[in-house]
């Protein structure tokens, strides 16, 4: 229901090159770290974002979308449900085209406010199975 096959499509080919990782650290051993890889190696611009603001994967990280001094496309929200719905929020305010939810992480009002503001989104999914499933 949250993640039609046309809309992941859109995200993942038209969309935009620069994605906003947030909660994407150096930790190697996290979800996010193997994801951002795949992400690059699809040809898309990782920009980490987590309160450490590490560089990851050879980009610089800044501890929230607000400090990214550059446009980003979409942003991929590896936090806890309990948290992504202002996430959500921030993407909208930096003028993110997209949101994607991953695997797990399901807020159903930051759904409803993410479409009314404009933004294609996606929950419960991982791009990193989405891009060769549809590819």
């Amino acid at each position: 229901m949250y993640a039609d096959d046309e809309t992941i499509r859109r995200i993942l080919t038209s969309t935009g090159d620069t994605w906003a990782v947030v909660g994407l650290s150096g930790n190697r051993s996290r979800a996010a770290y193997g994801v951002a890889d795949v992400l690059q190696r699809y040809g898309k611009r990782v920009v980490p974002v987590h309160p450490k603001a590490e560089t990851v994967h050879g980009e610089q990280g800044y501890a929230s979308l607000a400090e990214i001094p550059f446009p980003v496309d979409v942003v991929d929200v590896f936090v806890n449900s309990e948290l992504a719905g202002p996430v959500a929020d921030e993407a909208a305010a930096i003028g993110a085209k997209a949101v994607w939810f991953q695997l797990g992480v399901v807020d159903e009002k930051a759904y409803e406010r993410a479409r009314a503001a404009g933004l294609d989104m996606v929950m419960d999914r991982c791009p990193a199975i989405e891009i060769p499933r549809l590819g």
